[in-house]
């Protein structure tokens, strides 16, 4: 039966919901934003080292909190589904080590790195987002997937890997860009939304397989 409006138990669902959706806007804008203010930095390896420690202190954060050194409840509970600290040694610490890693070695001039950065955070916040909206029709391979989630990632991952592409290409950090690239952020968005949708990303974990196929996939495109 379902809860009363207005009920204790509709308003616990009502915020259970309003923690997931903050939870996946936090997910898709911190890394988005961070990659806005690449240009800040210069286009040299110490450029990356030096951008790299934003993303990188949030390692030692994820790594101290989740293994109880300090706690701090309220990071806790945003950036966990059940507000286990422990959880934080897994989806945001590989979070941030995928932000980290995209920073250090491919920085701003590689494609590869929007790639990265956009499949995960525009790509893999917006399959929820819409998968928990307009989810109804299920893969037939994982349940817990939809069709509708899967292709809205595919989506807003390419729209966003497209963005950045320009965006950094307005300060010369690329060039020769064009429908070729264009095409091959396509096929990495597409391959990283079809790896999200396997059930091996929900047993390792989605913050981790997208990353490590757009950067695969990447390297055979680039």
């Amino acid at each position: 039966m379902s809860a009363r409006p207005g009920s204790p138990a509709s308003w616990r669902s009502l915020a259970s919901v309003s923690g997931k959706l903050i939870r996946k806007l936090v997910h898709i804008n911190i890394g988005l934003v961070f990659m806005l203010c690449w240009p800040l930095f210069s286009s040299g390896r110490q450029g990356a080292l030096l951008a790299s420690l934003v993303p990188g202190l949030n390692i030692v954060r994820m790594l101290l909190l989740g293994l109880g050194v300090y706690q701090d409840e309220g990071t806790i509970k945003s950036m966990s589904r059940h507000g286990d600290r422990r959880e934080l040694l897994k989806g945001p610490l590989y979070y941030a080590l995928s932000i980290t890693s995209a920073c250090f070695f491919y920085w701003k001039t590689s494609p590869i790195s929007i790639a990265v950065i956009c499949n995960l955070c525009a790509g893999d916040g917006m399959a929820d987002i819409i998968g928990r909206r307009f989810g109804t029709e299920k893969l037939p391979y994982n349940r817990n997937k939809s069709l509708a989630g899967s292709i809205g990632m595919a989506i807003a991952g390419f729209l966003a890997s497209v963005g950045y592409m320009y965006y950094f290409a307005s300060f010369g950090y690329m060039e020769s860009i064009g429908w070729d690239m264009i095409l091959r952020f396509l096929i990495i968005s597409v391959a990283s939304a079809l790896v999200e949708s396997l059930p091996i990303s929900t047993d390792i974990d989605d913050n981790l397989t997208i990353p490590l196929t757009s950067a695969l996939v990447g390297t055979l495109l680039f």
